[in-house]
């Protein structure tokens, strides 16, 4: 076959995709693209699979990184958390402080006005120790605010730390005395400590609000509430104490009373919404306790202000009763300091297990991700490995089946080949005009007992061989060769008009020439004889068989082309009629008339002898003498 239908039927067949194509396509845009652009994209190369295994690495890479950002901003939030509740407690513990320094106050401020107005004829308790309590409490407290106090007389703001005002509070201490124009003076008083602890309860309503985002915020607005109410309602005592004691209120008084005896009931109403199971404590403290409901009569009759006939008697049972009554509020804000305390250790409980369980996510992510990281490095490189092995295979696989295509295509005509190799039907194909070229070897039967079995092998593959590789030149395609006959077609399986017979009258022409370049073994002197027939016109070619397909041909055509061959003399070639005609019609070929013959199976045939071109045959004797020395090539059957 000519070399272009080779590669036309390798174009038209199946191909396969390896590494050997990926690095042939490289190749091919080395200098468009550039050297480093194919190797960094090409996983053949070396720097093509590190670049892929960094990608690979990076890829789970990514939502480990996310992961470890999500869990160190959870961590963050946890530890924040921590720093809120941590600060919760301290102001917490600041309130309760001053809560205590409040409380302490409001009674040192009930004895000393009650002292003040009986002129210290009568005491609840003894005054001293009082004092001593609340310097007690103003000693245990952690921190101590600096507290702004508006004098009684100029108005003027004061600023006192704690220094300061234990230093006020013992120069006040010491002014009390026995002298008349009480009244004032219980007025002095109440303004004195109501200043203090108003500005008290003013930062201890400022550290709350500070704290509005916690969960105990409701308990501290509820403490908060209890200690105003306390102080709304130990002021309105003191007002009460002075209607019983006076037989009336002047205005001033009066309102006053009025304003902190609502403002401490609202307040009392107010703290014990927040935390409603102290309702039910409330209830329980206004059954048991005696005196209760002279306190809502007494309290009726302070808010009527009608005048009366003074009773010490009658304000010192007042006075008595109000301040057993704040004394069970003041339970109550124990209660609600004690609620207040377990609500802060469940949040700081709740913070040291959230930041000992971000912690320990935290540490887990940071020891399973370079394991995840190095088992990813670990399957890519195995991948990889695997791959390259797979690649290096398939590169071998290609290179075998190049190599079992080859032997396929010069079994089979490769279009045939191709469509087998498809798992395709081939049809058989009528071909109307085909020429049929058939050579055989005179005298191979006596060459043949003469020689060893090698030495026939020997001589046959040297001489067809030189056949083979002459008849690459033509548009023509071997049938097949048995014995030492050799049979070859042209216009089939690729029609090619009517150059067939052109194709093959040469090729015959050529192969009878190169013939004489061989000696018959054994008998150097003796040149090798070939008879040649050669017939055109109709056939039918189609695969035969499916252990070991052969490409055939059948017809009138081939029976008389093999018996123009048969019937033949040694180193001419015998043609028919209709070979002779066509001859005729292309020109350039001389013939001569041999006459009839009588042929087998055909009866009478007018045929000629193929002598030449018209002009001269080239001499390839020199070319072909190499052929003598090929010996054979056998199989290894393991």
């Amino acid at each position: 076959m000519k070399p272009n239908n080779l590669a036309h039927v390798d174009s038209a067949s199946i191909k396969s995709i390896s590494s050997e194509d990926i690095s042939t396509a490289a190749a091919a845009n080395w200098h468009g693209k550039g050297c480093c652009s194919v190797e960094a994209k090409n996983p053949a190369f070396k720097r093509g699979r590190q670049i892929q295994l960094m990608q690979m690495i990076v890829l789970p890479f990514i939502p480990i990184l996310a992961l470890i950002l999500q869990t160190s901003i959870e961590m963050i939030d946890i530890v924040s958390y921590r720093m809120e509740a941590t600060e919760i407690e301290s102001q917490v513990t600041m309130a309760t402080d001053l809560g205590k320094v409040v409380t302490k106050l409001q009674l040192e401020r009930s004895d000393v006005a009650f002292y003040i107005y009986t002129n210290g004829g009568m005491l609840r308790r003894n005054l001293t120790k009082g004092f001593q309590e609340t310097d007690r409490a103003l000693e245990n407290m952690s921190a101590w605010p600096d507290l702004t106090i508006a004098t009684l007389n100029d108005g003027k703001v004061t600023w006192l730390n704690m220094s300061e005002f234990r230093a006020e509070l013992t120069e006040f201490r010491d002014n009390i005395s026995s002298d008349n124009g009480e009244t004032s003076r219980v007025r002095d008083v109440l303004h004195w400590y109501t200043t203090v602890n108003g500005a008290l309860l003013e930062h201890l309503t400022n550290q709350i609000k500070d704290a509005n985002k916690s969960g105990v915020w409701r308990f501290l607005l509820s403490f908060k509430n209890m200690l105003k109410s306390i102080e709304c309602l130990d002021i309105s005592a003191m007002y009460g104490i002075i209607y019983y004691g006076r037989g009336v209120l002047k205005p001033e008084p009066y309102v006053n009373y009025i304003q902190h005896d609502i403002v401490g009931k609202e307040l009392l109403n107010g703290s014990l919404n927040y935390i409603p199971k102290l309702k039910a404590n409330y209830k329980e403290l206004s059954r048991i306790m005696k005196g209760y409901g002279k306190l809502k009569q007494w309290g009726h009759t302070i808010r009527m202000n009608v005048e009366k006939k003074p009773d010490i008697s009658t304000a010192t049972d007042y006075y008595e009763a109000m301040a057993a009554y704040i004394d069970e509020l003041r339970k109550l804000q124990d209660r609600i300091r004690w609620i207040i305390r377990e609500e802060v250790q469940k949040v700081l409980d709740t913070a040291d297990r959230m930041e000992t369980f971000g912690i320990g996510i935290l540490i887990v992510v940071l020891i399973v991700s370079p394991i995840i990281i190095i088992l990813v490095r670990n399957a890519v490189a195995t991948i990889q490995m695997y791959a390259v092995n797979l690649a290096q295979k398939a590169k071998e696989l290609k290179r075998e089946k190049r190599k079992s295509d080859s032997l396929l295509f010069q079994m089979l005509p490769p279009t045939v080949a191709t469509q087998l190799k498809q798992a395709q039907t081939v049809p058989a194909e009528y071909y109307s005009a085909v020429t049929i070229f058939f050579s055989d070897i005179v005298g191979f039967t006596e060459i043949a007992a003469e020689c060893t079995p090698l030495e026939v092998v020997s001589f046959l593959n040297a001489i067809y061989r030189m056949f083979d590789e002459r008849i690459e030149c033509y548009d023509v395609y071997k049938i097949e060769t048995i014995g030492d006959s050799y049979m070859v077609a042209s216009g089939l399986p690729v029609k090619n008009g009517n150059k067939h017979v052109s194709e093959i009258a040469t090729m015959a022409l050529d192969l009878l020439d190169a013939s004489g370049c061989f000696s018959i073994p054994h008998k150097s002197n003796e040149p090798v004889e070939i008879r040649v027939g050669i017939h055109t016109g109709p056939v039918v070619a189609g695969i035969v068989g499916t252990k070991m397909p052969r490409y055939c041909l059948f017809g009138d055509t081939v029976n008389t082309a093999s018996r123009m061959e048969s019937t033949g003399e040694a180193l001419k070639i015998h043609i028919s009629t209709e070979m002779n005609d066509e001859l005729v019609k292309i020109g350039g070929f001389k013939t001569e008339h041999r006459g009839l013959i009588d042929v087998k199976g055909k009866g009478l045939m007018d045929t000629y002898w193929l002598t030449c071109r018209e002009g001269a045959i080239p001499n390839h004797h020199g070319e072909v003498a190499w052929y003598a020395d090929m010996q054979p090539v056998y199989l290894k059957i393991v």
